[in-house]
């Protein structure tokens, strides 16, 4: 049973194998690389008639060798069916081997045609290259006298850029000095205003001084005098006291 099992599985992947050849032929493998797009349809279609052969034979091979297990002799059985599929893997390898040579053949030829096409096509358009190179070349030689030109210039106005940078030192130091300058009395005259709001506030303090100064001694003279006048009155008093005491004395 096990090795049945087996060929029933390898029956089935030779016949996965010959359907999956048959689908690639129907479908046209959209996945193809660039190399087997440029087959011919006669190389692709005896390939794949090769490659439906090939897994034919195994097929056939494993059915044959299947049926050789129920007969009596089974040796010669399956030498039979090995030599039949061998001799048919030979002729199959001997077309592919063909087809190969046929192919390669094929390919050369068309790289052969293609690089004479592309040899033609450089010669044909090799006159408009070669003026497309010389309006290069004269561009390129027209563009190096302009700025030979252009330098020449800068190097003949080197003097008057010179001295118009001079004169604009010049006049920037000018400038510079009268603005020092300005500066400078700016602050000496606020200086000067400083000093004239200080002295004028010194007078005013020391005149409201003064005055306070000359007010306080008039009002003590004016006490003192009060003073003076009633100690007088006071005497005057007293005497006239004194002169009636005598008075009624006598």
């Amino acid at each position: 049973m096990p090795a049945l099992t087996a060929f029933a599985c390898s029956l089935a992947m030779s016949a996965a194998s010959a359907q999956a050849v048959s689908a690639g032929a129907d479908t046209g493998a959209p996945a193809a690389s660039d190399a087997s797009a440029a087959l011919t349809p006669d190389f692709q279609a005896r390939q794949q008639a090769l490659d439906a052969r090939s897994a034919q034979n195994e097929y056939e091979y494993g059915v044959a060798e299947h049926n050789c297990y129920s007969k009596f002799f089974v040796n010669a059985c399956l030498g039979s069916a090995r030599d039949k599929m061998r001799a048919e893997r030979a002729r199959i390898h001997a077309e592919q081997m063909a087809l190969d040579d046929e192919r390669r053949a094929a390919h050369a030829q068309q790289r052969d045609e293609q690089d004479a096409l592309r040899r033609a096509r450089n010669e044909q358009e090799a006159p408009q290259r070669a003026v497309t190179a010389a309006a290069n070349t004269q561009a390129y030689e027209e563009k190096q006298r302009q700025h030979e030109l252009d330098q020449a210039q800068r190097g003949a106005q080197a003097p008057q850029r010179a001295a118009n940078q001079a004169a604009y030192e010049n006049k920037q130091s000018d400038y510079r000095r009268k603005l020092d300058e300005a500066r400078r009395n700016a602050a000496k005259d606020a200086e000067e205003r400083a000093e004239r709001a200080a002295r004028f506030t010194q007078k005013q303090t020391d005149a409201a001084q003064h005055k306070a100064d000359v007010e306080a001694r008039q009002k003590h003279a004016a006490q003192k005098a009060q003073e003076q006048q009633q100690e007088q009155s006071q005497q005057q008093e007293q005497q006239k006291r004194l002169q009636q005491e005598q008075q009624d004395s006598d």
